[in-house]
This record gives C-alpha cells, structure tokens and sequence, in this order.
C-alpha cells in the first residue's frame, strides 16, 4: 500500500467552493434580473446576457430526453467529483497542476448539480455570437469544467516531456 502524501491537495476544494459560490451568485443575479429569453447587449455584436435554461448537458445534448438526463447527469457529476476529489486526496500539495484544473473541475460539476436538483435544469445566461452565429449560452459552472478540462488535458500533454529518461 502506498503512503498517501501529507500534505495533500484537498486545500483545493476550497477552490471548487469559491467557483460554486460564484456560479450560483450569478445564476441568483440572472434569475431575479435578467427577463428570459431577451437578449441584453454587454458588448454589441458579441456578447449578451440571455437568460435562458438547459435540461441537457453541453450544448444541450439530450434536452428534450424527457427527464430521466436530470439523473443521468447529476450521477456522472457526483461520481467525477468525487473521482477527483479522491485524486487530491492521493495528490501532494504542491502538484497544482493537477490540482487546480480537478479543483475547477469539481467546482463546476456541482454548481450544475445544484441547478439541476433546485430548479430541474441548468440557468445559463452568457451568449456570446459573431453576426448571426451564436454559440450555445453558457455559465460560470461550464466554465470552470471547460477550462479544468483544458488544464487536464494540456498539463497531462506537457507532463514529464522535460523528465531526463533512465539509461538502458
């Protein structure tokens, strides 16, 4: 059995919890401010705050499934999260490049899941379009999990390229 490291990374969590802290301050903001389905220009021709709502996942897969995603989704949610949470459970401290993108990650997945079990579905309400191509609307929550995942994937890419190789 190997020794878990002391310290280890679950300081991070405290990271997820500031991005869950802002994604529903945001999504309390929309809710009680924002009109629904009414484009809010931030900047013209680009951004807009759209309130609006998802019952799928990223970029509305398995919307209109008919209620049984909510479940679905909220289990894969949980169960990553608490895959990553035992993960920096596992992880030293100071390996922060692994650590911030699960913590981001973590922090995303439950401000959906609290979206999801409060109201039935995702707020989302930033939009952003270039002419009249818009992308799908998004929160703070999605960007967390995106941004975690990059970190993930990029940081997983570069790791160990500069590691000198043992001599055979």
């Amino acid at each position: 059995m190997t020794e878990r490291p002391r310290p280890n990374a679950l300081v991070w969590l405290l990271l997820s919890l500031a991005v869950i802290v802002l994604d529903q301050w945001s999504k309390a903001w929309v809710l009680s401010s924002l009109p629904e389905y009414t484009a809010v220009p931030v900047i013209e021709g680009f951004w807009n705050w759209y309130r609006t709502y998802n019952t799928g996942a990223a970029f509305s897969f398995l919307a209109g499934a008919g209620g049984w995603q909510l479940w679905l989704f909220t289990g894969l949610a949980v169960a990553i999260s608490g895959l990553l949470g035992w993960w920096l459970f596992n992880l030293p401290r100071g390996q922060w490049k692994a650590a911030l993108p699960y913590a981001l990650v973590i922090g995303g997945a439950i401000g959906n899941v609290i979206d999801r079990q409060i109201h039935g579905h995702v707020v989302d309400f930033i939009q952003w379009h270039v002419g009249n191509y818009y992308w799908p609307a998004f929160n703070i929550a999605d960007c967390a999990i995106v941004g975690g995942a990059i970190g993930i994937f990029v940081f997983g890419l570069f790791d160990g390229r500069n590691t000198p190789k043992a001599a055979g």
